[in-house]
C-alpha cells in the first residue's frame, strides 16, 4: 500500500521525486505557464469561457510527462489538492531559480551544469 502523507511538508519531497526527470518538470512548466497565461487572458478579456481550457492545458502536459517520460502515475490521482499546490510551488521555485536546493533535499539527482 502506498504511503499516506498527512501534511504538505511531507508530501513535497515525494512530489519532487515523482518529477525526477528534467523533461518531466519541463513539460509541467509548459502546462502551468499556459494555465497562468490563459487565466490572465480570460480575466483581462472578459472571456470567461476560456477558463474551461485550464484543466486541459495543465493536465495534458503533466500526463504526457508522467505516462511518456517519467513512466509513473500522477500524484494528482491520490493527492489532487496537494499536487496542484505542489505544481505551482515547483513552477514558482523554478522561475525564481530556487528549485535546485529543494531537489537536492528530496534526493533527486540533477545533471551537472
Amino acid at each position: 500500500m502506498p504511503r499516506l502523507y498527512t501534511s504538505f511538508a511531507e508530501f513535497w519531497p515525494f512530489y519532487l521525486r515523482e518529477h525526477s526527470k528534467v523533461r518531466t518538470r519541463a513539460l509541467h512548466y509548459v502546462g502551468t505557464s499556459l494555465v497562468v497565461l490563459i487565466a490572465i487572458a480570460a480575466v483581462l478579456s472578459g472571456r470567461w469561457a476560456w477558463l474551461f481550457a485550464l484543466p486541459l492545458a495543465g493536465y495534458f502536459f503533466a500526463w504526457v510527462a508522467h505516462f511518456g517520460v517519467e513512466k509513473n502515475r500522477p500524484a494528482t490521482f491520490t493527492y489532487p489538492l496537494w499536487s496542484l499546490a505542489a505544481d505551482f510551488k515547483m513552477w514558482a521555485m523554478w522561475l525564481t531559480g530556487r528549485l535546485g536546493p529543494e531537489l537536492d533535499k528530496a534526493g533527486v539527482a540533477r545533471a551537472p551544469r
